[in-house]
């Protein structure tokens, strides 16, 4: 048995020692490895809570709802409005805090009307890495982090994915659309829509890991490098539809695709 095998099996049987548990599921690689294990070994016990917000993609939320449909998953749906969450809009750099903090009262609201005390998360240990207020959020609010428990990273989670036949094991990254905005900057649900249709039009486009930062009217394409000159190659398409969306400004991040690129200022 490797590591990375060792590591699943103590995430199994940390699992295990929690009885039940209600998963907040995205339908990201992580949560969708987190909730197929802890329904293995937890069975009905296991709830998925996913949340429908102006900051979650139309097409994360039915992935999410095809995943539990196809296992048979109880899934709970939350309907969350982060735009009334005071602080929320203002954008500060702990806006990921505030809004978690939110996010996990509704959660375990929806978990205690199931009987289930324990909600868990699906952050890794490569989150450690990076400023995650959120985290903070987490910590406070008692949720689990099983995935950090077992100390695996996101590489070990993507091979176990894989073995285990689940769909996300290659899905590329994503972060709630709040996250394209620049600290400070006024979040609003019309904004959020321009990014989440620009960043679906370049998926369709068949980009494979792609952020448009917001800052003001100007968006700021990151993908990854050897795709550079594919966007070059349609950039009259896009600079159209983008701009067709409320956009201003089209430019092309040189520095390429990298989680938490807006907090590169802090």
């Amino acid at each position: 048995m490797n590591e990375t095998e060792k590591k699943f099996e103590e995430l199994k049987h940390y699992l295990t020692s929690l009885g039940a548990v209600a998963i907040a599921f995205s339908g990201g690689v992580d949560s969708t490895f987190l909730l197929k294990t802890a329904f293995d070994v937890l069975g009905e016990n296991c709830v998925a809570i996913t949340v429908r917000s102006s900051s979650f993609p139309e097409r994360e939320l039915k992935e999410a709802k095809e995943f539990c449909e196809k296992y048979g998953i109880k899934q709970v749906i939350v309907d969350f409005d982060e735009m009334k969450v005071k602080g929320f809009a203002q954008n500060p750099p702990d806006r990921c805090y505030i809004c978690k903090t939110a996010l996990f009262e509704k959660m375990r609201a929806a978990a205690e009307k199931l009987g289930i005390k324990d909600i868990a998360e699906g952050s890794n240990v490569d989150d450690d890495g990076d400023y995650r207020p959120g985290l903070a959020a987490v910590k406070e609010q008692g949720i689990k982090s099983p995935l950090r428990y077992a100390r695996l990273n996101k590489a070990e989670i993507r091979e176990l994915s894989e073995k285990m036949g689940l769909p996300t094991w290659n899905k590329p990254s994503f972060a709630c659309l709040a996250s394209r905005f620049v600290y400070g900057e006024t979040i609003t649900k019309e904004k959020l829509k321009m990014v989440g249709k620009a960043e679906q039009f370049l998926l369709e486009l068949g980009f494979t890991q792609v952020r448009v930062r917001i800052h003001g009217l100007i968006a700021r394409i990151e993908i990854k490098p050897e795709e550079f000159s594919k966007l070059i190659a349609c950039a009259p398409q896009v600079n159209k539809t983008l701009k067709s969306l409320g956009f201003t400004y089209v430019s092309m991040d040189l520095g390429g695709y990298r989680t938490g690129s807006m907090n590169e200022i802090l």
